[in-house]
């Protein structure tokens, strides 16, 4: 990750954890404490029966575009790795659905969403749960050693993407899946949004355009990529997002109408080749 970019990260989403553990505002989890990423992105993503069994900093924590949780198949058993895993929502949740026998990762750059992720951990009693301290583009994990990779509104945050989705490919087992939320857009980006550093920490100006984000995944090895849209942003959402940036929100806003979207990207990691038995294949 560029190194501004990622020092901004980090002190905006310190500062969210930070917020969230003495006490701070709910609105939109812990967004309010990050300029440019609260309502539409990052509200209304769970249901009451995912988080009512939770600690509640690790519901107000979520600074996510999406619930990957819900969409990725997770079974028992397996091992799940959470890019960016912040407060630890969708580690927790994940943890629930491999059991006992399974164990879910949970990575992330920031001393305070780890401190914040650890009392989620102590709270909840699993036992199954492993947070780690790294960056996303350099997973500290070995190759081939899990299942799914699954990541919420994080990939988007890199200014080195080719290498995150390299890394993930690296970690999965042959035949393992990568299931994240993320933004995507349907076009390009205006460079008035490119440029702002905060909106890309707000999860928007570091969206890439769906094609590619497929050519990406394509680049990197995966197959079988799908890109489903779960949350488009209309006119009224941009006006949200864009507002105190420093951009003519009311010449923009219309332009951005449609063109964001929180997706859910699935792609397969390929099964290794099998030997050659036939005769002559070798020759």
């Amino acid at each position: 990750m560029d190194t501004a970019i990622r020092d901004v990260v980090r002190e905006k989403y310190g500062a969210a954890a930070l917020r969230v553990t003495t006490g701070g505002s709910s609105c939109c989890g812990a967004a309010s404490a990050l300029e440019g990423c609260c309502d539409p992105i990052t509200s209304n993503l769970y249901g009451d029966e995912q988080t009512s069994q939770l600690p509640e900093t690790a519901v107000l924590a979520s600074l996510g575009c999406g619930n990957p949780t819900a969409l990725a198949e997770l079974l028992p058993g397996q091992i799940v790795l959470d890019l960016g895993s912040g407060g630890g929502i969708d580690v927790l949740l994940s943890a629930k659905r491999l059991g006992p026998t399974g164990k879910a990762y949970g990575l992330d750059m920031t001393d305070e969403m780890l401190a914040l992720a650890e009392e989620n951990k102590r709270q909840s009693g699993l036992t199954n749960v492993e947070f780690l301290k790294g960056e996303i583009e350099n997973i500290p994990l070995p190759n081939n050693s899990v299942d799914v990779v699954i990541s919420n509104c994080v990939i988007n945050l890199s200014a080195d993407k080719d290498r995150v989705l390299r890394e993930a490919f690296r970690v999965l087992k042959p035949g393992g899946r990568l299931a994240v939320s993320d933004v995507v857009t349907t076009g390009p980006m205006l460079p008035e949004i490119r440029k702002s550093v905060l909106l890309w920490v707000g999860c928007v100006a570091g969206a890439l355009e769906e094609k590619e984000y497929r050519s990406k995944l394509a680049a990197a090895g995966f197959e079988a990529i799908g890109v489903e849209p779960t949350r488009v942003y209309r006119i009224e959402d941009a006006r949200t997002f864009l507002s105190g940036q420093g951009i003519d929100v009311d010449t923009i806003a219309p332009q951005v109408d449609g063109k964001f979207m929180g997706a859910f990207i699935r792609a397969t990691k390929p099964l290794a080749k099998a030997p050659c038995c036939a005769p002559g294949c070798c020759s």
